[in-house]
């Protein structure tokens, strides 16, 4: 005998999950909050984005739309939103750009797995969804990438202008992104019988200076270091010089903190005076007899690295002095002169000292800096100079320097490159939307959810531009439906001319690393907070 339709029903309504209250909020708290997060900084996506104006409390104000530098410097309270904040952070150190799509895509992904979660599906189901939909996603994206020959300067200058074009200083993209390409060129080491190249952006320093403009920049093949050399009228142009590194210091040696010398007469203080005048001429006299033409000497805590008297000394032998070298500048140091520090006078000899083809001291209306150049013996280093008008342009453009460099490094690490404006993600949502159709039970929904959740980033594109997003969404669906694989999977939002084009032929191009890292970082966070059904607080 059949079953009542009636008692079917009843069975797949109880089969439906019904989740305890207190998890339930507890998640909806979680999501609510990261998703705060996320909106905060979503205006500030793309090329049209807003910038923030970020006030510290000791007064400092910054003006950036570099997602990682706003919420590392918001002040975040609830635990899931810090974990929207460590995935800003992640995207960062894994990829160096797209740290505000990243927060972006994972605020749609929450967005989307609430409304699954109010369906009554389970979270652990929604996660192995989410899963399964990135692993399409990701297919999808690296189906649709071009590979890149890295010998190519045109293409890594578009991947780096791209990534400069969201910036504050977008103006100046055709400047600063020759200058990042060419940094990263000078410093990248070929992976031999591998693909792409290996880049430490340890060996590109970047000095921020205030005055002139960003239009300014340069990129020196040798050392710049940031102040003025120490001699009172000494040497500031030495051509063909021997520098030495040095990390003890020139001045007379002194007791122990808690320690202390008393000279009852003037006899005794005449020799004491003596000694330490003989003490540092005999440090100058070793100096001179290796033949060193500029001395660099590393900062030093405890007393003065140079004193008075050592300098004119040195002024007298005709050496430049250039002191307080930072200890974490030391290995750069080293790397671009190729040299050893020189740690006690006894290896303070000839072959100790490095030949540089000129060290200048520039003046400037900021101020003065030291640039050293011509280091035949020295390694893979290069230093950019930033200027700007104030602190804040300075530091904005220096930030945004660093977005343009890690953008080129990612393509030398995984030399592919993918159409910009959002494409990607709508190619994505495109494939995911037609896998959804065949798809069993609650993937159905999960894929779907999915698919939704990446158009959050072309819609937020022509949102910040002014554009109507669900025209221009509708536009780029139907793009990418039509020429799925073909000549639409490059079709994305083109905020310049205020509709959907192929963003190859405007050549906005973007790192296939960084939109892969973006949405593996993002679906990984996400679902770590829908696991989440209980928060505790410790006793301490």
């Amino acid at each position: 005998m059949a079953p009542k339709a009636g008692g079917d029903s009843a069975k797949v309504n109880s089969a439906v999950y019904k989740d305890k209250s207190k998890p339930t909020d507890i998640r909806l708290s979680n999501i609510n909050a990261a998703k705060a997060v996320s909106d905060a900084i979503r205006t500030s996506l793309g090329p049209r984005g807003m910038d923030k104006m970020i006030q510290a409390s000791n007064g400092e104000v910054t003006i950036t739309n570099d997602g990682a530098t706003i919420l590392k410097q918001m002040s975040v309270i609830h635990p899931a939103a810090k974990m929207l904040v460590e995935l800003s952070r992640a995207q960062d150190i894994e990829a160096g750009d797209g740290t505000t799509s990243v927060v972006v895509i994972a605020g749609a992904l929450l967005d989307a797995s609430e409304k699954l979660l109010q369906k009554g599906i389970h979270p652990t189901v929604i996660s192995d969804g989410f899963q399964k939909a990135l692993q399409i996603a990701l297919q999808v994206v690296e189906g649709m990438s071009t590979p890149v020959d890295l010998t190519n300067e045109d293409a890594l200058l578009k991947a780096a202008a791209t990534s400069l074009n969201s910036k504050v200083v977008s103006q100046h993209s055709t400047i600063l992104a020759p200058i990042a390409v060419q940094a990263i060129r000078a410093v990248m080491e070929p992976i031999e019988g591998g693909v792409g190249a290996r880049v430490d952006l340890r060996d590109v320093k970047v000095i921020e200076r205030i005055g002139g403009t960003v239009e300014d920049a340069e990129l020196v093949q040798g050392l710049v270091i940031p102040h003025r050399a120490a001699n009172v009228n000494g040497p500031h142009r030495v051509e063909k010089a021997k520098v030495g590194l040095i990390q003890f210091c020139i001045s007379p040696p002194k007791t122990d903190m808690d320690h202390n010398v008393i000279v009852s007469d003037y006899a005794a203080m005449d020799r004491v005076l003596k000694e330490e005048r003989q003490y540092i001429l005999n440090i100058v006299k070793q100096i001179k007899k290796a033949g060193c033409t500029v001395l660099l000497v590393q900062k030093s805590i405890l007393r003065d690295a140079l004193s008075d008297l050592a300098i004119h000394f040195l002024d007298k032998i005709k050496t430049m002095v250039i002191k307080d070298i930072e200890r974490e500048d030391i290995e750069f140091v080293c790397k671009t002169l190729g040299c050893r520090p020189i740690a006690s006078l006894d290896h303070f000899t000839a072959e100790n000292l490095v030949n540089v083809d000129l060290v200048e001291e520039i003046n400037e209306p900021g101020g003065k800096y030291i640039k050293m150049t011509g280091c035949s013996t020295g390694g893979r280093t290069v230093s950019v100079v930033v200027r700007g008008s104030s602190g804040a342009v300075v530091a904005e453009a220096g930030r945004s320097l660093h977005d343009a460099l890690c953008a080129v490094r990612c393509v030398a690490r995984r030399p592919a490159l993918l159409a910009g404006g959002g494409a990607p993600e709508a190619a994505a949502a495109a494939a995911l939307a037609r896998a959804a159709i065949a798809a069993p039970g609650a993937d159905h929904y999960t894929l779907r959810a999915y698919s939704d959740a990446l158009e959050v980033v072309p819609s937020t594109l022509a949102e910040n531009a002014g554009l109507n997003p669900i025209e221009t969404v509708t536009e780029l669906r139907a793009a990418h439906a039509a020429g799925a694989g073909g000549a639409g999977a490059g079709a994305g939002v083109n905020v310049r001319r205020g509709r959907v084009t192929d963003m190859r032929h405007e050549h906005v191009l973007q790192p296939l690393h960084v939109t892969a890292s973006a949405l593996a970082l993002a679906t990984e966070t996400v679902r770590a907070i829908l696991k989440i059904d209980d928060i505790v607080n410790t006793v301490n």
